[in-house]
Parts: C-alpha cells; sequence; structure tokens
C-alpha cells in the first residue's frame, strides 16, 4: 500500500488559464438531501463551489430551496423530483455526486434510478452515502462513467459483502477489480483503491469525526474531478489529501472541526498550492496558513 503524499497537490492543483471562463472549469450535478437531511446536499455544495468548480448546481427536496440560497448563493436549484429536469443536468454535467442525504425511500430510489440511468462513459460519477445503501439493498446495476464510490467501512461492506473485520487490501482489491471502479474507503487512514494502485493516507486528524464530514469529501471530489477533468484520477487523491490537511491545520486550534470550515478554508488553500514547488511542501505551507 502506497503513502499518499503532499505531491499529488502539486500534481493537480495547477495556476488556472489566464484565457478561462466558468465553462472552463466543468460542472457539478449534485442529487441528494431528502426532507430531513438538506444539510448534508448543502455542505456537499458548498464544497464543490469552494473546490472551484465553473458551475454547480443542486438536485434537492424543494424545502431546501431558500436554505441552499441562503447559505450558497453561487448554485443553482433543481427539485430532484421533476425526473425530466434531474435527468438533464444528469447529462450534462462534468461531474456528478449523488447520495449525500438521499435517503432510502421509495422516492430517493426512484431518483437514484434517474440518475443511474442518464449518466454517460465519459463523466465523473461520485456515489456517496445512501445512493451506496440503495444500490446494495437494491442490487442495482452500476451506472456508466467513471465511477467513484465514497463509503464508511460499513457502507463498503454493504456493497462488497465484506464484513467490517475482514475488509483486507486483498479482498478489498478484489472487491474493486470486480466493480472496476475506484473505491475511497473512509476510515482512520482511508483508503484509496484505484485500477493501478492503493494509496492510504497518512493524515487526518479525530477533529473529523463530526456528521457532514464525507458530505463535504464527496462535494470536494466533484468539484476537482470537475475542474481538474484531464486528471480526474490523480483529482480524487488530491481532494482526500486536501480534505484532511485542511482540517488538520483548524485542529491546531479547535477541538472538532466542522465540515463548512473546511470547505471554507478550500480556496486560500488552493491558491498557497499552486505557488509551491518542490524545495517546498506543506508543512511550509501550513505555516504560512
Amino acid at each position: 500500500m502506497k503513502k499518499l503524499t503532499d505531491q499529488i497537490l502539486k500534481d493537480v492543483i495547477t495556476p488556472r488559464p489566464e484565457d478561462s471562463f466558468k465553462g472552463t472549469f466543468g460542472k457539478v450535478t449534485l442529487i441528494g438531501g431528502n426532507r430531513n437531511f438538506g444539510g448534508a446536499i448543502i455542505m456537499a455544495s458548498t464544497a464543490a463551489v469552494c473546490a472551484g468548480a465553473g458551475l454547480v448546481t443542486t438536485a434537492t427536496d424543494e424545502i431546501n430551496a431558500s436554505a441552499l440560497h441562503a447559505q450558497l448563493p453561487e448554485a443553482m436549484f433543481a427539485d430532484f423530483t421533476d425526473d425530466a429536469l434531474v435527468a438533464d443536468l444528469t447529462k450534462a454535467a462534468t461531474s456528478v455526486v449523488v447520495g449525500p442525504g438521499l435517503g432510502n425511500d421509495e422516492t430517493s430510489l426512484r431518483i437514484l434510478k434517474n440518475v443511474f440511468a442518464h449518466t454517460t462513459e465519459k463523466q465523473n460519477v461520485i456515489i456517496d452515502g445512501s445512493a451506496i445503501t440503495l444500490m446494495a439493498m437494491e442490487k442495482l446495476e452500476q451506472p456508466q462513467g467513471n465511477i467513484i464510490y465514497t463509503p464508511h467501512e460499513m457502507e463498503w461492506q454493504r456493497l462488497s459483502g465484506i464484513k467490517i473485520g475482514e475488509q483486507t487490501e486483498d479482498k478489498n482489491r478484489a472487491a474493486q477489480e470486480k466493480l472496476g471502479a475506484t473505491i475511497v474507503l473512509k476510515k482512520h487512514h482511508t483508503e484509496i483503491y484505484t485500477d493501478d494502485q492503493v494509496y492510504q493516507l497518512p493524515i487526518g486528524t479525530p477533529a473529523q469525526a463530526v456528521g457532514g464530514m464525507g458530505d463535504t469529501l464527496a462535494g470536494m471530489m466533484g468539484g476537482f474531478t470537475a475542474e481538474f477533468n484531464k486528471k480526474a484520477d490523480k483529482a480524487v487523491l488530491a481532494a482526500v489529501y486536501a480534505h484532511s490537511a485542511i482540517a488538520e491545520k483548524i485542529a491546531e486550534s479547535q477541538y472538532i472541526v466542522l465540515p463548512h470550515q473546511i470547505s471554507r478554508a478550500l480556496p486560500t488553500f488552493m491558491k498557497k498550492m499552486e505557488k509551491l514547488d518542490d524545495n517546498h511542501h506543506i508543512g511550509f505551507l501550513n505555516r504560512r496558513l
């Protein structure tokens, strides 16, 4: 298992081209947030916006529209029960994030099936939270796209059939190969299984053990894979590393880290990262944050 290092940030977070506009940096469509879990999709959407995606649309329960616009005016709203609209938004996206706060009732299942029916091979599709559970419960076929699953250990047990105590590198690798997808297995020292390598995240802090942390990571992945679409596989790794690197810095002065704090710190973090060269590393960066 290869240790993930801050080199991934230098590889991915590079200066923006001078001749740019919002379309240069991709479109993200996020689907989730039922009546009870609107915060999850708002946190994911905040992360996608702060990660630098050009356009972000959030398909969620209409009850969340006012909160979304109040918290995040940069994101557009869509009613996730409007099947035709969600299908169009899914097809138009560079990256799709589905699952944060989606729930697991009949409406949630209908929405997920609609999204899965309209992804394409060229898209990045981040499948998180409720969407993973629904896939396992309903035995749904994997959709088209560059698929990235973001399970915690219990969700991975549901999806892979591997019990938590038996989730070894070899068994996880075999399950990843069968799925043909990237697996970001969230745990103490998160593991990332790609087609050609297994990585372990050596950083992180218990201050991240807060509700919404995974939603924020999923949104960051959506934003990074849209903005840095030509190196989408590395963008997933960079999102994982940046998420914990920022949290570690915040945790120096706080007992816990709130997920939205990571998102709000992200633009400044990325600006400093683009200036790093091979003579500097993240320790140098953190002293300057």
